[in-house]
């Protein structure tokens, strides 16, 4: 008597219609915690139990992400089937018993994506690559899907990610779709039951409006035209506040030869005030002296650009974080700069966050500089923040001191184990 091995997963609507999506080319666009991991699983597993001849190959972004999330989610659906299987971490390879092999490739070397041949596979987070990048590694998995079903059935390309703006995955599922290419959206809210309780809604505190569009709720927003701080208002985050004497002083600097800009600041109940502004600064001894002449009797801790841990504005024999160390300030500095669109996240998530609270104040009179820069840095043709009008100091300035503070920390979501039942 022949045995029948049946998966039966736990799943969301949007999950379960990407894993049995008869689709040549579907694609799950997901916000945070919507589960796309957990559908690539479910997809690959049912494909390759329906062709066990046939191999499946699994894409993630690196290897790192390979070892951290594709082996751990596979090997706990499988044990918890009671499947055997063996995992070859150097050659990247799931032996499933008399099922065939899994292959995990990454997405950060097209050109390796070379040397297999699959019948179906699942790309995870496709959409994280710039377009070119994400082009090319379609063209490159796409020619690897060549194992022949038996029962004549296309080969396929599932693909899962989060949207990042108006990337390779919003040209080819929502643009333009070509016939096959089917767009499967997810919002955050759809995976509720498996997350913890204030998941969403730090989310929604954590995130600017256009971010939880994307994030939460799944949709392909512009997050690369436009304005850099499209919610910034000179009147809705405007604060009458002063500084008030002895008071400690958090200063955001931006290192430029004859052009070092700082950006003054404190923080009352948890929360950052925009006080003052000193622009056009010489270099790192003028920047120290100003902050000395301008504000004595204060505490000053300073949040520089943290290429100054190597760059140097004025000699060759300090760097310009020596220099604001020995004038007496507490330097506080990263290891190395946050991404910029990171840090960009980070001041709109302050200036306006997903539940419409307003957490940055500026005292636009004291500071008209960052004002009109925030009011009107745009991105460039390269989508990112444009700096060839001057507009970017005092912003840079401004999200250095931000992202020591608050930093954007995505929590953690933890889905529910997989079920799998087995059936005769």
């Amino acid at each position: 008597m022949t045995t029948r091995r049946v998966l039966r997963f736990r799943a969301t609507t949007p999950q379960a219609a990407f894993a049995n999506s008869p689709a040549k080319f579907p694609a799950f666009v997901g916000g945070f915690g919507s589960g796309k991991t957990h559908s690539g699983v479910m997809r690959a597993l049912r494909l390759k139990f329906a062709y066990p001849v046939q191999d499946v190959a699994y894409y993630l972004p690196t290897y790192d992400l390979v070892s951290m999330i594709g082996y751990p989610r596979f090997q706990l659906s499988l044990d918890a089937a009671g499947i055997k299987y063996r995992l070859n971490e150097s050659k990247h390879i799931i032996y499933i018993a008399g099922r065939g092999k899994v292959f995990f490739r990454t997405l950060d070397n097209p050109d390796r994506i070379v040397g297999y041949e699959v019948a179906d596979s699942i790309v995870d987070e496709l959409d994280t690559l710039k377009t070119p990048d994400a082009e090319r590694c379609w063209q490159q998995i796409i020619a690897r899907n060549r194992q022949k079903k038996p029962d004549g059935t296309p080969n396929t390309v599932g693909v899962a990610t989060t949207p990042e703006g108006f990337r390779f995955c919003y040209g080819r599922w929502q643009k333009e779709p070509a016939p096959g290419y089917e767009l499967i959206r997810a919002s955050t809210h759809s995976n509720a039951r498996n997350l913890p309780a204030d998941y969403i809604d730090a989310l929604m505190r954590s995130y600017p409006p256009q971010l939880v569009q994307a994030y939460l709720e799944g949709f392909f927003v512009n997050l690369t035209q436009g304005a850099v701080y499209p919610d910034f208002s000179r009147e809705l985050n405007h604060t009458p506040e002063t500084i008030i004497e002895g008071e400690e002083l958090h200063i955001g600097l931006d290192f430029n030869v004859y052009n070092c800009t700082a950006i003054v600041g404190v923080i009352r109940f948890g929360r950052p005030l925009i006080l003052g502004e000193l622009v056009k600064m010489r270099d790192t001894p003028d920047v120290c002296a100003t902050i000395k002449e301008k504000f004595p009797g204060h505490k000053v801790h300073v949040y520089p650009d943290a290429s100054g841990q190597s760059n140097r504005t004025v000699n060759a024999t300090e760097s310009d974080i020596t220099i604001l160390r020995a004038a007496g300030f507490n330097v506080r500095v990263p290891s190395r700069n946050p991404f910029v669109k990171e840090r960009v996240a980070e001041v709109n998530a302050l200036i306006c966050n997903g539940l419409g609270m307003r957490t940055l104040m500026v005292n636009t009179s004291a500071c008209p500089t960052l004002t009109e820069c925030l009011e009107q840095q745009t991105y460039d043709k390269n989508s990112e923040p444009d700096k060839t009008t001057g507009k970017d100091h005092p912003p840079d300035a401004l999200g250095y001191f931000v992202h020591f503070n608050w930093p954007i920390v995505r929590p953690t979501a933890t889905q529910r184990a997989v079920v799998v039942h087995m059936g005769r």
